[in-house]
């Protein structure tokens, strides 16, 4: 009994580390950005939200979306922008119980873009680039689904 409640202790501590990981380091991911040949910029810090929605459910993307938006937030001067990332995990765990990893992200996506829209325009944003944030968040949310949909697999073997 003492050797399995150890090791109890021990999955325990690894689901710790790796949430408190998925929601810190997207702030370190949301330093880089990469631009696109189509003239919109790639963001990186979605997948490790969509990864805590997967691995933790709906309160796991929540906290990795609301902690890891902070750089990002900051940097942009847009405080909604926490929220918006708040709606994306929080969905995305919500819907990812019932389908697949790019369709809940997809799902949880269409529920956050009337956040994005109007918030982005309170903040002075012009329409036509809240149209292209729209659009190349589009892209880059999915591109970050199908690779989580990909690695959720190894990382929850790794903490479990």
């Amino acid at each position: 009994d003492v050797e399995r409640s150890r090791g109890l202790g021990d999955v325990y501590k690894r689901q710790l580390v790796m949430l408190a990981f998925l929601a810190v380091f997207p702030n370190l991911l949301g330093m880089i950005v990469l631009p696109t040949p189509f003239g919109f910029k790639f963001h990186l810090f979605q997948i490790l939200i969509f990864l805590a929605a997967i691995l933790y459910g709906k309160w796991g993307g929540a906290l990795s979306g609301a902690m890891g938006s902070v750089y990002t937030a900051t940097a942009l001067g847009n405080p909604y922008i926490i929220a918006g990332n708040v709606i994306l995990g929080f969905f995305t765990g919500v819907f990812a119980k019932r389908t697949k990893v790019v369709f809940a992200a997809l799902g949880a996506y269409a529920i956050q873009v009337p956040w994005l829209y109007f918030t982005d325009l309170l903040v002075g944003m012009p329409e036509a680039v809240v149209r292209g944030v729209i659009v190349a968040l589009l892209f880059s949310n999915i591109v970050w689904a199908l690779i989580a949909g990909l690695v959720f697999k190894r990382i929850r073997n790794l903490i479990q």
